[in-house]
């Protein structure tokens, strides 16, 4: 009995070592930089990117990362998480992303390109995603986006062109989401957009 018992106490302590939980932060190396991934969601299994090391360049963001033996989607780009990357070039960002953080990019002076997957879930850009990205010259909205946050793209003083598709789902822009872009001349704004700041 006695040996039962500590047979079944280990497992569990063993199992334990393994769980995962909401908060843990997980770095994946890949060429020349890491990327931090926080878990967000153990059930379903999901998790955020959060942070950045080194100079990363060209990211391709992954649509799932194995944490502790357990594959979770890559489902959002976290508040500020890359804050002043000013090495990042260009940005893939994959279906499986629904939501971009509260300043994600804020001040990525070189960003130049950012792609969408073709059946892109993302729904919101959060509050100054791309703020004073001043090297980026186009963007193309996902229609599944339904909000874009103030001043999302606030001082890039290089966009001169914002497309949205034919079957965009937006229906809110925040406050100055395009101000001081001194390059744009003119948007036109999808039907569905029902606010604007």
């Amino acid at each position: 009995m006695k040996k039962l018992l500590l047979f079944i106490a280990l497992t569990i302590f063993g199992l334990g070592l393994n769980a995962q939980n909401v908060g843990d932060v997980t770095t994946i190396d890949y060429d020349g930089y890491s990327l931090k991934f926080e878990i967000t969601s153990v059930e379903p299994a999901e998790c955020e990117v959060s942070d950045y090391t080194d100079s990363p360049v060209d990211v391709t963001i992954p649509s799932t990362v194995t944490i502790s033996g357990t594959e979770f989607a890559v489902t959002s780009i976290g508040d500020w998480a890359f804050d002043g990357c000013e090495s990042l070039t260009s940005i893939e960002i994959p279906n499986s992303v629904t939501s971009i953080g509260y300043g994600a990019f804020y001040s990525c002076s070189s960003l130049a390109s950012i792609t969408f997957g073709d059946n892109s879930q993302l729904t919101s850009i959060g509050d100054y995603a791309f703020c004073d990205c001043s090297s980026l010259t186009s963007i193309e909205i996902p229609n599944s986006v339904t909000s874009i946050g103030e001043g999302a793209f606030s001082y890039c003083s290089s966009l001169a062109s914002i497309t949205f598709g034919d079957n965009s789902q937006l229906t809110s822009i925040g406050e100055g989401a395009f101000s001081y872009c001194s390059s744009l001349t003119s948007i036109e704004i999808p039907n569905s957009v029902t606010s604007i700041g």
